[in-house]
């Protein structure tokens, strides 16, 4: 499932490629799985809006939109639902919520483009390009709001203090609290490996176990390993890619993560992985305490 940085690739490369685009007209398919919301409340908040923006919101890509665009007719496909031309609601701004669930992609295609098979949904822009939804395994999610908000804290934004205050009394381990996106939003099996790995943190221990000392250095290393796995474009460890196409190259620089049995690089100890909660964790028995 990709996960904040790969999250965060994805909606910075939506962004610099259908931002002011126009939805002219929405196709979706005939599957229910992907819809979070009615396909008739997606179709009308949708069609006809302006792209103001994409940003990411946890593991969420979300299309801030705003009126403004002149519809067209749909796109024509063999099945599924066809646009039903619902009045747009009236409200001025919305947003398109995109969860990719474990296979899920945008891609920014021409028309004449071979359309994949899983795909779901096709939103047709003013500019003679589609923005289609693959997902195979329709795990997925699409849905509209208006006025978007999650729970959790952001990693990238949390100050150490009320990071400290989230997990110093939870009595969960401490590789389930980061994972709980109800504490901290977008942080997920790989980046919380490789994170209490530089902070020199076992995945088991009890998060209410973990110091005062110990956690503002948690944060830290949460911090930099997103920023570093941003930088290089994500982990590409299933089919992931980016809005481009391209995969990721944050896997090449992977500590623990899916290195079971090799030698930690820091101490040469071999990497042990445990399951927690039902998630495979890795970690070096040396290394981290």
């Amino acid at each position: 499932m990709p996960e904040l940085p790969e999250v965060e690739t994805i909606a910075r490369g939506l962004a610099s490629r259908v931002a002011g685009d126009v939805i002219e007209s929405v196709w979706l398919g005939s599957k229910p799985e992907p819809l979070k919301s009615a396909a008739s409340e997606i179709l009308a908040t949708l069609e006809s809006k302006r792209i103001a923006g994409v940003r990411r919101v946890g593991k969420h890509l979300v299309f801030d939109l705003e009126n403004g665009g002149r519809a067209s007719s749909p796109v024509p496909r063999k099945s599924g639902k066809k646009s039903s031309k619902t009045p747009t609601p009236p409200s001025t701004t919305a947003q398109w919520i995109v969860h990719l669930g474990m296979t899920g992609r945008l891609l920014v295609c021409t028309p004449e483009q071979a359309i994949e098979k899983h795909t779901h949904a096709v939103a047709r822009l003013a500019s003679g390009r589609e923005l289609r939804f693959v997902d195979p395994r329709r795990f997925g999610r699409l849905s509209v709001a208006h006025g978007f908000e999650v729970a959790g804290s952001e990693p990238l934004e949390i100050e150490p203090h009320l990071f400290v205050e989230l997990f110093r009394r939870r009595k969960t381990p401490i590789k389930s609290a980061l994972l709980n996106q109800k504490l901290l939003r977008g942080v997920g099996n790989i980046y919380a490996d490789e994170s209490l790995f530089r902070a020199g943190i076992r995945p088991r221990r009890r998060a209410a176990s973990v110091t005062r000392q110990e956690l503002p250095r948690l944060l830290a290393a949460i911090q930099e390993v997103l920023k570093e796995a941003i930088k290089l474009g994500g982990s590409s460890i299933s089919n992931y890619v980016d809005a481009d196409g391209e995969e990721g190259f944050f896997q090449l620089q992977h500590r623990v993560y899916g290195r079971e049995g090799e030698p930690c690089l820091v101490c040469k100890a071999p990497i042990k992985r445990v399951v927690i909660g039902g998630r495979s964790s890795h970690y070096c028995p040396k290394c981290q305490k």
